[in-house]
């Protein structure tokens, strides 16, 4: 089956009884059962069950499963947002002493969580260039437990070489996990390019109305975990299960950021048409990053498969398509205010890969905690401007622009 006709039609592990053509909302923290040997056996592990939605739930359970049938992964952990499913898969494959390494190029949140949290539980975080091989060779060493960057980094547009990567990471028994938020499952193939783990939001693309928080570990399945030191001593109760098994079992039932019965339900709506929204907003974002390119106030744009774009080659060789996001820059803060603040159609607000189109100035908003020198590190520049866009129809959103320009 196609990537569509699986997220319509992927079978849920149980029927409805009254034979719901939508697997119905299970909002209850609690499941009763009718034996008390059988509600031990759960606990135990060794029956399959739900038992309390903050370790699993039938409503969530369905949502996984259709995510699992269109990735093709081997297990899917849903958690309550995409920050919580980064909290969850480092929690467990991490302790104090550890190192991982990871860029620069990175959201905004993500680089807090590394510098402040990690940091205080002992986990040095090294910088390097993803795309320097024998940087990342000369990284690691054997406290290493991971490597963490993201499919096209948000905002600054950059795309790693992944199966190169992997070659690197895989002599030194490394996982590779990536946020693939930017770059959902029918554009681009992380299991194929060598991504052990994925970590998505699925408050962005999945949702796509902008509506509901949710979060996604995607497990291909690829990893050996026997050679990973944090890992081994599950490898040898759970075998290829070892770290969906900690997740489940310790560190995702312990840290408490499980989704919600209602946000699985909507989110499950969200796959039926992810397909289609995102072919739509990948043509858009397109169109819109040539317009942009041919307009003389702007310094600067960047879009993956916009040919002038360092990341084109590596985007073009690896993606169907590019993505929702476009950046661009203007001559300062001013100009870019002024730009902003008179858009019409075009939303001023936070998120991305919502239905509608967004715009924001990262430097200013969500870097805001750093310094001038850290953001310059990033690639961050005053007039620079982060545009999601959505699947509005594409002329109406150029006429936005133009007009925009011109009272700018």
């Amino acid at each position: 089956m196609g990537f569509t006709t699986k997220a319509l039609h992927a079978k849920p592990a149980h029927k409805d009884q009254y034979g719901a053509m939508r697997f119905p909302i299970y909002q209850s923290s609690a499941f009763e059962f009718e034996k008390s040997e059988d509600l031990e056996a759960v606990f135990k592990g060794q029956k399959m069950g739900h038992v309390y939605t903050r370790s699993s739930n039938p409503s969530i359970e369905e949502f996984e499963l259709k995510v699992k049938a269109i990735s093709g992964a081997f297990g899917v952990v849903a958690t309550a947002t995409g920050m919580a499913a980064i909290a969850n898969t480092f929690f467990a494959l991490l302790k104090s002493g550890d190192n991982i390494i990871t860029t620069n190029y990175l959201f905004g949140n993500t680089l807090s969580f590394f510098e402040t949290l990690l940091s205080d539980f002992g986990v040095e975080v090294r910088y390097v260039d993803v795309n320097d091989l024998i940087a990342v060779q000369a990284a690691i060493d054997d406290k290493t437990r991971l490597l963490f960057c993201e499919s096209i980094s948000n905002p600054q547009l950059i795309v790693p070489d992944f199966l190169a990567l992997k070659s690197v990471l895989k002599e030194r028994n490394v996982p590779f996990i990536v946020d693939t938020t930017m770059t959902p499952w029918n554009i681009f193939d992380a299991k194929k390019h060598g991504v052990d783990i994925e970590i998505v939001s699925a408050t962005k693309y999945l949702s796509g109305g902008g509506h509901v928080l949710g979060g996604l570990i995607v497990d291909n399945g690829t990893f050996e975990w026997k050679n990973h030191a944090t890992l081994a001593p599950y490898y040898k109760k759970f075998g290829p299960n070892a770290f969906l098994a900690r997740l489940r079992k310790e560190t995702f039932r312990n840290l408490g950021a499980s989704l919600t019965a209602q946000s699985a339900y909507l989110l499950s709506l969200g796959l039926e048409t992810l397909d289609l929204r995102v072919q739509r907003s990948c043509h858009n974002a397109l169109v819109v990053a040539k317009h942009l390119y041919a307009k003389n106030e702007v310094i600067r744009v960047d879009y993956p498969l916009l040919e002038s774009s360092a990341s084109f080659a590596a985007s073009s060789k690896q993606f169907s398509g590019g993505g929702a996001i476009v950046t661009f820059s203007l001559a300062s803060k001013e100009k870019a205010y002024a730009f902003l603040n008179a858009l019409k159609l075009i939303r001023r607000g936070t998120n991305i890969q919502d239905n509608k189109s967004l715009a924001i100035a990262p430097y200013h908003t969500i870097y805001a905690e750093y310094s001038d020198e850290q953001k310059k590190r990033f690639c961050l520049n005053e007039g620079m401007i982060r545009l999601s866009v959505g699947i509005e129809d594409v002329e109406d959103l150029l006429l936005d622009i133009d007009q925009a320009f011109d009272v700018h």
